[in-house]
């Protein structure tokens, strides 16, 4: 079905852009990863980026969810504006960043925003203001990066760039301009980078560029460019004269080029390990910070900005990189990946891989707290912050990193269950046979946890941990945001409430007294086992509280208290 083509750069056009980019890399993903050998052959450009975009659409759509639900606002009728709009894209890309080619996605999609959010006077841009939001687009990622490479994304982009400075016309004009400067940019970048040359492939990143740029001349067009076989060919450029034989992959082998075609010479310099946080610092801070990185490693892009960055670099010593940036100011979010060892991406290295575990338990936890305990028990843990809730790219890679025959999926979360199906589908493509529990919070999760008997038949263990999560209640006590409708009356923001399954019950004004009243309601029903998860942000009194009121009121009733860290609710109860 063709694209309903947008006249101008507005909110609507951005919404269709981003839509449209993650559908295209999410089909392009595959060819993507397999391409990927620089900075490091590790076979995830495609995904990260897709990652990092799947990340922007949930951004820009929730604002245009919050202008539909919230009807009494004069201006939501119209829905976002455009500055709006490409602010919440940039923003979701900046949070959800993921490796060297998502993070420069996410300065490329900021220094677009900064341009057209300079130009919110008007409600949409045309053909003048793309122009000039592609070429701060180009130059804000290239000096994000520590050491610019020519050959890579930053080549493609700004060719992108100076094709569109050479269109005049509407956005669908700029839009196809900056698309065949890109293609064309993509199909050297081989000549540029010996490292594409010897393994006879372009840029994985550029390519991913190329993706998002096509479906931005779809927007505008109604129709996606022509690429088919094109495309495919600038994938796998021909060799040249002189490169040894044994280079190339053996025919029917094209697949893996991106990754066996990398010779120990590309390999032997590599940093250990890739380390990628979200830090929230002045700039003067970050300043030092991009000089201390600089000497500790390569691959160094910090973008962002307003106090917030993302930053990445591959290094030998991830611990010196995040203490750096906890000295610069607060680092969150932190990933560390260490390179080809025992993973997927070790062939031709001489490692064997590591072995599957015959079953394991994938958790979504939404507090370092719970993570740790859930690590305890065995299971391989995402923390999900507050306010940012995984991808389904992001739950497929932890269903990876278990790496195991069975998996048993809890998400831990309602507002998870589409997102955690669609990962279990994904999983169950790449034959993992994958079991997903709807857990509907952490409370729950742990009661399934608690039955889990990995030696149990895996249907049996599923019953099991299903009906443990099915007979525990779940509760939390959290505090209003803003001034909203209820099931349990009008809140103001401040106000302490008691949510049970998932509904306001009580709204109060002190957590002890709302928590002790959404106890008891719980219990009215029986109960054997209360669990209390206290939040950092709790007074420490409560669970204290609560345990003597259980003690005096509930006979045969046990308690059982944790720590769960940063978790958003101030205390999430359970009652089995």
């Amino acid at each position: 079905m063709a694209q309903v083509p947008q006249r101008f750069f507005d909110a609507l056009a951005v919404r269709t852009w981003c839509g449209l980019s993650l559908r295209a890399l999410g089909r392009a993903r595959e060819e993507i990863d397999a391409i990927n050998v620089y900075p490091v052959a590790d076979g995830d450009t495609g995904t990260n980026l897709y990652l990092t975009l799947e990340s922007a659409v949930a951004a820009v759509e929730a604002v245009f969810a919050a202008h539909e639900l919230d009807d009494g606002a004069p201006e939501a009728a119209d829905g976002p504006s455009l500055a709006e709009t490409v602010g919440a894209m940039a923003h979701g890309a900046l949070i959800g960043a993921r490796g060297n080619s998502g993070t420069i996605l996410a300065q490329l999609l900021r220094g677009m925003a900064q341009v057209l959010t300079a130009r919110s006077e008007s409600a949409h841009t045309e053909g003048p203001g793309l122009r000039l939001a592609l070429r701060n687009a180009a130059e804000s990622a290239r000096q994000a990066v520590a050491h610019p490479v020519e050959g890579t994304v930053l080549t493609v982009a700004s060719a992108a760039a100076d094709a569109a400075d050479d269109t005049e016309g509407d956005c669908a004009e700029v839009a196809r301009a900056a698309y065949e400067g890109a293609r064309a940019a993509l199909a050297a970048t081989p000549a540029q980078l010996p490292v594409l040359e010897r393994a006879g492939v372009v840029d994985a990143g550029g390519h991913g560029l190329v993706t998002v740029l096509g479906a931005l001349v779809e927007t505008f067009t109604g129709q996606a460019p022509g690429q088919g076989a094109a495309t495919v060919a600038h994938a796998r450029v021909e060799r040249r004269e002189g490169v040894p034989p044994e280079a190339s992959p053996a025919p029917g082998d094209e697949a893996l080029a991106g990754e066996c075609a990398v010779t120990e010479a590309d390999r032997h310099d590599e940093p250990a390990f890739e380390v990628i946080y979200l830090l929230e610092a002045e700039d003067a801070a970050v300043t030092r910070l991009r000089q201390r990185l600089d000497a500790l490693g390569d691959s160094l892009v910090v973008v962002g900005g307003d106090g917030l960055w993302n930053v990445h670099v591959h290094v030998d010593d991830a611990g010196a990189a995040v203490e750096a940036g906890v000295e610069a100011g607060r680092p969150h979010r932190i990933r560390i990946t260490h390179f080809g060892h025992g993973d997927a991406h070790t062939a031709g290295t001489g490692r064997p891989p590591r072995e599957r575990s015959r079953r394991a338990v994938v958790a979504v936890v939404p507090g370092e707290g719970l993570a740790g305990l859930y690590a305890e028990a065995g299971a391989t843990t995402l923390l999900a912050r507050p306010g940012e809730p995984p991808a389904s790219g992001e739950l497929v890679q932890a269903v990876r990193r278990a790496h195991a025959h069975e998996v048993v999926l809890l998400p831990n979360d309602a507002e998870l269950r589409h997102t955690a199906a669609a990962a279990a589908e994904q999983a169950r493509a790449e034959g993992v046979r994958v079991a997903l529990i709807p857990t509907r919070s952490a409370v729950q999760g742990i009661a399934a946890l608690a039955v889990h008997e990995p030696e149990r038949r895996f249907d049996e263990d599923v019953v099991a941990m299903t009906s443990a999560a099915g007979a525990t209640r779940y509760a939390e006590v959290a505090v209003a945001e803003h001034r909203s409708w209820t099931t349990a009356g009008i809140c103001q923001a401040g106000d302490v409430l008691g949510l049970i399954d998932g509904d306001v019950a009580v709204i109060g004004a002190d957590v002890t007294e709302v928590a002790a009243t959404v106890l008891d309601r719980m219990l009215s029903a029986g109960g054997e086992l209360v669990t209390l998860v206290l939040g950092d942000e709790a007074p420490g009194t409560v669970t204290e509280h609560l345990e003597a009121r259980v003690r005096e009121a509930y006979l045969a009733v046990d308690t059982v208290v944790h720590r769960g860290g940063r978790q958003g609710a101030l205390l999430l109860v359970g009652v089995e």
